[in-house]
Formats: C-alpha cells, structure tokens, sequence
C-alpha cells in the first residue's frame, strides 16, 4: 500500500492533485484536441485562451495548479474549447467549485428502512445500496447469491472490481471495467475533495500494477455506469454459462451520494 508522506505526496512521488486534479485533465484534454484536429500535438495554450477569451498566462496557470474563481460563462466557455462529454463537463464544474454543493448524508444519519424495502421489491434482481464511498449498506437475496462477497464486513464495490481475482475472472474484459472503476473513483474524489475512503481506495488500487497501468494510460472521467451492460460468469443458476446483465443506477434525492443499483438481464 502506498503511503503518504508529511508534504502530502504518495509512495510514487506524487502529490494527489497530480493525480485527480484539475490541472491532469485540463493538458490530457487538450492534448486530445489537438489530437482529433490532426495537429499531432496538444492544441497550443494560447489557443485555449483565446477560445474562452481570457490570456495564455490566465490559463497555462491554470493547467500548473492555480485555482481562480471561474464563472458559468467561463467554465461553458473553456468546456468547448476541449470538446468535453457530459461527464467531462461535470467534473470541470465540481473541480471549480470545489465539489459538490450538497454534502454527502452519512450512513448513520440515514433512514435506510425506505431504501431496503425498495430492494426487496426487485426480488429476482440483484439489488444494492452503496454510500458515496461504494461502501455496500444494503442488498437483496439475489445480490448475495450472485456475489456472496457482499455479505462481508466492509464490503466495498469499488475495491472488489478492483483488486478482488474473483472480479478480474468473474467480470469479462476485466481491463474495460477496471478503467471504468478507475474513472468513476476520479469522478467522485472531484465531487467530494476531502474524502479519506475515496483517497484510501485510490491509494490502495494504485499500489496494484494492473490499476496503476490502466491509470496511467491517460485520465478518464465517468459519472456513473447507469445503462451499462456486462457479462459475467459464476453465477450460480447460470452456472456453466455467462449471463449479459444491464445495471441500473439510481440516487436518491433524500440521501445525497447514495446509489442504488440494479441489475437486470440485458436484452
């Protein structure tokens, strides 16, 4: 496990923001501009700039690690100049903000007696309940037939897709799925800077050399995996076969952070 040393930086030299900051994805951004625009390189500072009408200076601090104030208009500004998705667009906004408006509610704050019936209702589905860190709070009986690793103490989504050799055999194109673990961990580290699990999970998958190649590949951002299909192995009523399944992500307006996910065969 890497460890943090007393200036901040990990057990590979880096100091977090080098790893989920802004500034990373603001030059990997740009860089893929300039790439889709056949210039072969980054598209240059100066053309940024210009595009959200501010100076080069402005904006090449901005990529070093500055932090000014930046208003809607700037911030929708400087999304089109790097072509950024929706995910993409989000997190620049989070990042300027300095995360999410509306904290995170705590487990222990939580009426989950709601949220647990509406679990049971989808009996045949596996279905759970994650905290903004994906640490499992509750499921259904289908989820703890099809992953029984759900029962355990501590049980942690993020951390089983992971690091668990049951995930990388059971889930196929593991790799596809670690990249997507990988890039809704930096999603979340931009909604909630401060968090100590979110920091302890990242730490802990980039001490694996499997997560730390895939990491370092290039910075990808995901929200969420809502409508996302994929294939597993090991369940045991499907057992020899795979079964395609597609999850469904929802987040309770009550509960802040909160996920609760379904899993559904995929048509």
């Amino acid at each position: 496990m890497q460890r943090t040393t007393s200036t901040g930086r990990t057990g590979h030299g880096r100091r977090p923001d080098d790893e989920v900051g802004l500034a990373v994805l603001l030059r990997a951004w740009r860089a893929r501009v300039g790439l889709r625009q056949g210039l072969g390189r980054p598209l240059p500072q100066v053309d940024v700039a210009a595009r959200i009408g501010m100076s080069e200076r402005w904006y090449r601090d901005l990529e070093r690690g500055a932090t000014p104030r930046m208003d809607a208009r700037t911030l929708a500004a400087l999304s089109d100049a790097l072509r950024l998705c929706a995910d993409e667009r989000a997190a620049l906004f989070l990042h300027a903000a300095g995360g999410e408006l509306f904290p995170a509610v705590s487990p222990a704050d939580a009426d989950l007696a709601p949220l647990r019936r509406l679990l049971d209702q989808r009996p045949e589905c596996p279905a759970y309940l994650t905290d903004n860190a994906w640490n499992v709070l509750a499921h259904n009986e289908a989820m703890a037939e099809w992953f029984p690793w759900v029962r355990r103490p501590g049980a942690n989504l993020i951390r089983w897709g992971l690091l668990s050799p049951e995930a990388r055999e059971r889930l196929a194109d593991w790799p596809r799925h670690g990249r997507a673990y990988l890039a809704m961990l930096r999603y979340a580290m931009a909604q909630y800077p401060a968090h100590p699990e979110l920091a302890e999970l990242l730490r802990t998958a980039l001490a694996d050399p499997a997560c730390r190649r895939i990491w370092d590949d290039g910075p990808v951002v995901v929200a969420h995996r809502d409508g996302h299909t994929f294939r597993l192995s090991g369940v045991p009523r499907f057992a020899p076969r795979t079964v395609d399944v597609v999850a469904r992500v929802l987040h309770p307006v009550g509960c802040p952070g909160f996920r609760l996910t379904f899993l559904e065969p995929a048509a």
